[in-house]
């Protein structure tokens, strides 16, 4: 792999080209996200990462257009993804969720647009459904991943995104996808982690062009929280902890580095972009603070040994995501 600098790029299909590092805005509200935004922009972030149901582009439309209209930043400089809704996750409603999302970034067009999830869920009398809410959301149950694809290729036709993609599929999924596709899909954006390598999908992905997007790069050391002020009973999680791991302790003490700047590494020299999400000024320094060293082959190989496989997922068939498991498109492992 040639040497990583902030301003890498891995290489999608369609010749798309994305930071190797972005800000990632799960769980932020807009106030929060005008403060973290700004910062990151501060630090060098180019690569920006939220998705219509998070309910923070807003803020974010709100820094960017600051930052254009000030000369600071030009559109081209910058990489915007976004997800559509699984509320809007139907052929006649994909448009509408990015317009949406267009709308509140105040932009013209994203650099990405992914389908959250591979399944959808209901969209009762126009208002989606908050996700994951305990007892609230309701299932869709006949999410066509192949029409919904067809439509969003004309996306692209349009000019309202340069490329498309997905997040959260299998590769199963993936595979059918590609099958039917016009348009490739340039990323799969997927939990991913020291505990969670998921090596056959990336393998996968990376032989099709696709590029693979880690969220949680770090272990969501946030999820637990999130989870039980959406209602979800914290027995039900498997939260893990990788930043506590001694052999991650070990390595970040060697660099003199924090056990996130070790795990982010350790993902890109895997070849996998990642989108650490923090508000923190100083953590997101630090977290984009990772270009001055290198993982020796013989730390790599430790950290590699660290996988857990499916014990290692987080976001899986219990606690947040539960409402979904029984939804003929759900991904992952019951």
């Amino acid at each position: 792999m040639a040497k990583l600098t902030p301003t890498s790029t891995f290489n999608g299909n369609g010749g798309m080209k994305m930071p190797v590092i972005g800000l990632g805005t799960w769980q932020g509200t807009n106030d929060e996200m005008e403060l973290a935004v700004n910062a990151a922009l501060e630090a060098g972030y180019r690569h920006i990462d939220t998705a219509h149901v998070y309910g923070n582009e807003v803020g974010i439309g709100n820094v960017l257009r600051k930052w254009f209209d000030s000369g600071k930043l030009k559109r081209e400089d910058i990489f915007i993804v976004t997800k559509c809704s699984p509320s809007h996750f139907r052929p006649e409603h994909i448009e509408k969720s990015l317009d949406e999302s267009l709308k509140r970034l105040q932009l013209d067009y994203v650099d990405m647009f992914l389908a959250h999830v591979p399944y959808g869920v209901a969209y009762p009398d126009g208002k989606p459904v908050p996700i994951g809410q305990v007892g609230l959301t309701r299932l869709d149950m006949n999410t066509d991943l192949e029409a919904n694809w067809k439509v969003m290729e004309t996306l692209v036709d349009k000019k309202k995104c340069k490329a498309i993609g997905v997040s959260n599929f299998n590769k199963s999924q993936v595979k059918r996808i590609l099958d039917v596709a016009r348009i490739k899909p340039s990323n799969n954006q997927v939990e991913l982690y020291v505990y969670l390598q998921q090596r056959e999908l990336v393998e996968f992905c990376q032989a099709n062009g696709i590029v693979v997007v880690a969220f949680g790069p770090i272990g969501s050391p946030g999820l637990l929280n999130a989870a039980v002020s959406r209602g979800t009973d914290s027995k039900e999680m498997n939260i893990q902890s990788p930043m506590q791991d001694p052999v991650v302790l070990e390595i970040a003490k060697r660099h003199n580095k924090t056990a996130a700047q070790v795990l982010l590494r350790f993902l890109l020299q895997y070849g996998i972009v990642v989108i650490p999400k923090s508000s923190n000024a100083e953590r997101l320094r630090e977290n984009i603070n990772i270009f001055d060293f290198e993982l020796s082959s013989d730390e790599y190989s430790r950290l590699q040994a660290l996988e857990k496989g499916e014990a290692g997922r987080q976001f899986g068939g219990s606690g947040l995501l539960k409402f979904a498991t029984e939804h003929p498109e759900w991904p992952h492992p019951k």
